[in-house]
């Protein structure tokens, strides 16, 4: 008897719901509402689309302006990025205003979770912080070729971006290292000056003419055009080793042609002290044998 009447009431409950619900005049009433955030949502997608042209354009008139003012070129990177960012955020919660989300829900929304994403994006955070003390204290500029000594990244810096800097290899392989990496370690900055001291090093065999030798690095290095020779110029016996007596040379040349310099002036090394009889000798062992 109860399971009947509990049938009864159900069938009424359910017979009462597609009456209500799945009736012309239900969906009458309810036609303005869902058109109505139907526009709303079509106008939030257009206003989304515009807004995204104008603040790309608005990025590269900031651009432009900058790089006119001579701006240096990682400032302009990180302040166009910044604020494509910030212009992305306020566009966002302008969206999220027009569908009724009040700004006070919205801030209590940011400072709950400030922390809690405070906490999961330290190391974003401090990105974020080495970019601007790159950008402050300028360790190095787009253009320098640079080494950090944490993981021996070493390249070109092509850009500074707001959380990472990226580097481009002599074999145009390109490496994304993270701003508080830089910041937190030692960076050799390769090219800051325009030029660089030349320092080669030669072993030769102590049956060799040391005085001939010196004579023929001191000769190559006035013959050579990339080494200056207003600048200073040195030959030294640098060490006297256990397979034969090392020889030094020092010149100043310009930082760009550093590389060409050295491998030029090692293979005339090689090729004059060969024709001058200067042996090169290589690690040996010398076993003398008494009776």
């Amino acid at each position: 008897m109860t399971t009947d009447i509990a049938e009864a009431i159900e069938f009424e409950s359910l017979e009462a719901f597609f009456k209500h619900y799945f009736t012309w005049n239900f969906w009458e009433k309810q036609l303005p509402v869902i058109a109505g955030f139907a526009g709303r949502v079509l106008l939030a997608i257009l206003v989304y689309i515009i807004a995204s042209k104008l603040i790309h354009k608005l990025c590269r008139l900031i651009a432009k302006s900058m790089n006119r003012a001579n701006a240096d070129t990682g400032v302009t990177q990180f302040v166009t990025s910044f604020v494509k960012a910030g212009l992305y955020f306020l566009l966002i919660v302008t969206i999220a205003t027009s569908f009724g989300v009040k700004e006070s829900s919205i801030a209590a929304l940011l400072a709950s979770g400030g922390v809690a994403v405070g906490l999961a994006l330290q190391g974003g955070l401090s990105n974020l912080a080495g970019g601007v003390i790159i950008l402050i204290l300028k360790p190095f500029v787009v253009g320098d070729y640079i080494i950090e000594s944490t993981n021996q990244q070493e390249g070109t810096v092509v850009k500074v971006d707001l959380f990472y800097t990226t580097l481009s290899t002599v074999d145009n392989r390109r490496i994304t290292v993270p701003n508080g990496t830089l910041t937190s370690s030692s960076i050799t900055n390769v090219t800051s000056q325009d030029r660089r001291k030349l320092e080669i090093k030669v072993t030769i065999s102590y049956q060799s003419d040391l005085l001939k030798a010196k004579e023929i690095l001191n000769r190559l290095m006035h013959a050579d055009e990339s080494i200056r020779s207003d600048e200073e110029m040195q030959v030294f016996v640098d060490q006297l080793a256990a397979d034969g007596v090392v020889l030094g040379m020092r010149a100043w040349v310009k930082t760009e042609e550093y590389w060409p310099a050295k491998w030029r002036m090692n293979e005339q090394i090689k090729l004059t002290f060969d024709a001058e009889g200067i042996e090169l000798p290589y690690p040996q062992l010398d076993v003398h044998i008494r009776q």
